[in-house]
This record gives structure tokens, C-alpha cells and sequence, in this order.
């Protein structure tokens, strides 16, 4: 009861000396935490889509002086590692339902040329395919995810992927994968059935596709009770309630382990704006479109709670980002973007969104990995840079397979003309080491703000951080200035007893450890 009393008449002393935080105030409860943060919901996104693949993750074996394995580059492949990529998704997006996977197979100069028609409409050779994806994975350290062509394929031609890429035993796609140079199997543990079936993946209804997705993974096999798959069906877009609905309703439980949902954080769908020359006004838009992540996740999860109350179907955000107006001289088709503090903030707002939801959402794709949208890696020849997001998202890895600790958070408002979102996006963690880790957020463009962190159920007697923030919201790396936006040492935070006081620069991401 003392502590308690003191512990208490502490936070009165510091709400009276620092009235302006009284309402940014958090409560972290330190020893309640039960459910993981899936290390999965930081997965990437790489799809054959503009410089993503082709220039991107893969330069070939020939007429090439940057240094590769296989033709895939090694300065990504470190940079990818040092972020932990847990899982990552290919050959697409729309151009999963037009790739036939036997065309990417085999000595790549016999390989069949395709017209990519969703992305440019540019003539693809398919040297970057199965092999190339699976064992680049492998480098990387992350698991595949491969997307299935269900708009254009069929069942057979999907089971027989799954046979090529996991069969253990004698058949003629086991046989085939070892006479391409594959001896073993790569046992790919997460399949989607089709992508965005809604749209460029069939354009159909959502009774329609949940036959369909019935069909296709009636003949999907494990084959082994070590290496079960995970089967994840092609979700709604943004608010479409009735789609997951339908799917949760429609298809048995027996034979669905995700459900995918996309969102893209876009101020309009005919003028996108500019990635890099925005206004605070443009600015306020793409948050309050990117915290609106909160009501989808809501919405969604409650009615996936009617069907499935014990949470055994994950939901799967597996394309998710910002969406502006491509790079001026770039090609349209290719969605090349800048990346900036705008970025990172969507970034880290999401991420924080994700932990919180995570009883329910246990898997995310960041669209995409490499010079597509909300990319982490830029690169242009043999030069390569890391973006904002990059950085909030290595900063984060912490997170990745820890306990999520409940909050309550309290915040002061990010007011912009007649219109208010939260100013202070956070969550927080406990790791296997006892650690403690909270995410800070400040929305706010130009306010700073002062918080207040109250660690109950756990003694704490350090606190570090790092930060990452620049002068303006605007502030992005380029292949002459990399480094211009960058993490540092945070040193703004100070520990009075539980209590933890923090000043937040606008505009900025904070991880801070406690220990």
C-alpha cells in the first residue's frame, strides 16, 4: 500500500509540474502480457513490379560488377538480414494470377519470354523464378510465401507447384525439381490462394471465391506432419466487411488458416500526390487514412470473433503502405517512389496498430521491399540506400516474438483545420531476456510532446533509446546524401521510480528499452 501511495503521489508531483502532459500519459502493464507479437507481422513484399525484382533484388550472373550470389545482390540480402525479415511474399500481387511457375524454371536461357501486362506491359525473360526466389529466401533468412495463380491457373498447375517445391517422395515434380538442381525440398510452409480475387485476381464475388479457394485447397497436401502449410485466402480490400464475412461464414475452418486484408494509406486514387513535396495538409491525410488501419483491424477482427471466438484464423495484412504519384521521368507502370519521414511514421503507427491487434493479426506484408512504394531499399545501379522505413523497422525488430504488454494510452490530439487525429501512436513488449521495449510515436507535424510512462508490475532501473526524426516531415536519403535521415541515441527520456518522462520531437519514432 505504501508503494502503491507513493508510486501515486510521484505521478501527482509530475502532472502538477508538467501540466501539459497530463494528457499524454501511458500505462504500461508490465506483468500482463499473454499474447506474442508475431515476428511474421514484419513481413515483406517483392513482386515483379518495376525495379523490385529486376534491378532490385536480382542484377543476373552476366555483364554485371555488382558483387552477387547467383545474381542476387549482397549488399540487400545483408541489409535484409540485419532487418529481420521473418517472411517474404512473391511473384506478386496482380502478377501472381498471370504467373505460370513452370515458366521460371529450368536452364534460364530456354525459358519462355511473358509480357508482364499489369505492371508497364515490359517484356519479362524469367530468369528470376522458383529456384531463384526459393534459395535467395534462404539467404536472406526468411521464410517464402508464395502467392498462387488462381485467376488464370488451375488446380492442377497450383498442386503441382506445391508438389515441386515441398514433395519429399518420388514424383514427376520431385523428379523434375532434382534434375533443375534441387535436391531436397524447401518445405514452404505459407500459400496464398490467389491475390485480391475482388480485382486484377479474377474480379470475382465473394461466394464465388470462396468455392473457388474450397476447390483449390481440397488438392493442397502437406505431405508431413512436420512441415504443415498454412493456407491463406485472398482477403478484402480496406473496408469490405462483407468479404470477410462471407469467407469466415462460407469456407471451413479445417482448411483456412488466414485471411488477408490489404490497405493502402492514399490521399486520392486519380491524384496521389507527391511522395516528397507534400503539404502538412497531404501530410494529415495520409496518417489519418493510415491510423484508419485501427477501425479495419477492429472491424474485421470482431466479425472473424463470430465465427472463429477461440482465434485460430490469423488475419493476414498482407499488403499495406503508402501510395503517391510515381517519381517525375520515372515510368508509371513502375510505382517508383521516394521515401521520407511521412514514411516513417506511417510505418511506425502501423507496426504499433499490429502489436496491438495481435491476438488476431499475426502476419503483415510491407508493399514492397526494393524501389515499389513504401519500399525499405532503394537502389540505382551498384549504388544502394536504406529509407526511413527501413530504419523504423530495424528499430522495431525488438518486438518481433515478444510479449505484448497492455496499455492505456491517453494522448493529446494532432489538430489540422476542423479535423483531429491522436498525436501519440505507442505499444509495448517484454522479450525473453525480461526486457522491456516500448514504441513511441509522435504524429504531430510540428508539436512536440511530453509523456508520461507508468511501468506497473515490473521494477525498472535503466532506460535507453534511439530515435529517428529529421528537421522536416519531408526529410528523405538520397544516393548523394544516404545517410541525411538515420536513427540516433535518444537521450530524452529520464526514470523517476515507475515512472518514465519522455520528450518526443514532432514529427519523430522512439524505441526506448527498460530494464
Amino acid at each position: 500500500m505504501k508503494a502503491t501511495l507513493k508510486t501515486l503521489g510521484t505521478l501527482i508531483l509530475w502532472l502538477t509540474l508538467f501540466p501539459a502532459m497530463s494528457q499524454n500519459s501511458i500505462v504500461v502493464n508490465a506483468d500482463l502480457g499473454s499474447v506474442k507479437i508475431d515476428r511474421h507481422i514484419y513481413g515483406h513484399f517483392s513482386e515483379h513490379l518495376g525495379r523490385c525484382i529486376y534491378g532490385g533484388f536480382y542484377v543476373g550472373e552476366k555483364n554485371t560488377t555488382i558483387p552477387h550470389t547467383k545474381g542476387v545482390r549482397i549488399d540487400v540480402v545483408e541489409a535484409l538480414r540485419k532487418l529481420k525479415v521473418p517472411n517474404l511474399r512473391w511473384p506478386g500481387g496482380c502478377f501472381a494470377d498471370t504467373y505460370h511457375w513452370k515458366d521460371g524454371i529450368g536452364p534460364k536461357e530456354k525459358r519462355p519470354t511473358m509480357v508482364n501486362t499489369w505492371w508497364g506491359g515490359v517484356t519479362e525473360d524469367n530468369s528470376f523464378g522458383t529456384h531463384d526466389f526459393l534459395d535467395m529466401c534462404e539467404l536472406i533468412g526468411a521464410e517464402p510465401y508464395l502467392s498462387g495463380n488462381v485467376g488464370s491457373g488451375t488446380v492442377q498447375e497450383f498442386t503441382e507447384w506445391l508438389q515441386y517445391v515441398n514433395f519429399n517422395g518420388v514424383s514427376p515434380m520431385s523428379k523434375l525439381r532434382i534434375e533443375n538442381g534441387r535436391e531436397k525440398p524447401w518445405n514452404v510452409k505459407f500459400w496464398g490462394i490467389g491475390n485480391e480475387a475482388w480485382g486484377c485476381g479474377g474480379n470475382m464475388t465473394a461466394e464465388y471465391y470462396a468455392n473457388i479457394y474450397r476447390q483449390y485447397t481440397t488438392f493442397m497436401t502437406s505431405w508431413s506432419n512436420d512441415h504443415k502449410i498454412f493456407r491463406i485466402a485472398s482477403g478484402a480490400s480496406s473496408s469490405d466487411y462483407h468479404w470477410t464475412e462471407v469467407l469466415m461464414r462460407d469456407i471451413p475452418h479445417s482448411m483456412l488458416e488466414g485471411v488477408a486484408l490489404h490497405h493502402y494509406s492514399v490521399i486520392d486514387w486519380s491524384k496521389k500526390g507527391s511522395a516528397k513535396d507534400f503539404s502538412e495538409e497531404e501530410y494529415f491525410t495520409i496518417m489519418k487514412r493510415a491510423l484508419l488501419m485501427e477501425e479495419l483491424v477492429t472491424r474485421h477482427s470482431t466479425i472473424m470473433d463470430k465465427y472463429d471466438p477461440e482465434k485460430k484464423v490469423a488475419l493476414v495484412v498482407d499488403e499495406w503502405g503508402g501510395w503517391y504519384d510515381v517519381e517525375p521521368n520515372t515510368n508509371p507502370g513502375f510505382l517508383y517512389q521516394q521515401n521520407t519521414m511521412r514514411d516513417a511514421i506511417l510505418a511506425g503507427a502501423t507496426l504499433n496498430i499490429f502489436h496491438n491487434h495481435s491476438d488476431r493479426v499475426r502476419m503483415a506484408n510491407l508493399a514492397q521491399t526494393i524501389n515499389v512504394l513504401q519500399a525499405v531499399i532503394l537502389t540505382n545501379e551498384e549504388k544502394m540506400l536504406l529509407t526511413p522505413t527501413y530504419h523504423v523497422m530495424e528499430m522495431y525488430n525488438v518486438h518481433q516474438d515478444a510479449t505484448l504488454l497492455p496499455i492505456q494510452l491517453k494522448t493529446n490530439d494532432y489538430v489540422f483545420g476542423a479535423e483531429k487525429l491522436v498525436s501519440v501512436s505507442a505499444s509495448a513488449s517484454r522479450d525473453a531476456n525480461g526486457i522491456i521495449h516500448m514504441s513511441l510515436v509522435n504524429i504531430d507535424a510540428k508539436v512536440n510532446q511530453d509523456v508520461v510512462v507508468d511501468i506497473r508490475g515490473a521494477k525498472v532501473s535503466t532506460v535507453t533509446g534511439r530515435i529517428l526524426t529529421s528537421e522536416k516531415i519531408q526529410d528523405h536519403n538520397t544516393f548523394e546524401s544516404p545517410d541525411k535521415v538515420k536513427p540516433a541515441v535518444f537521450k530524452a527520456a529520464s526514470l523517476n521510480g515507475s515512472l518514465v518522462k519522455v520528450k518526443l520531437p514532432a514529427h519523430s519514432v522512439v524505441v526506448l528499452e527498460l530494464k
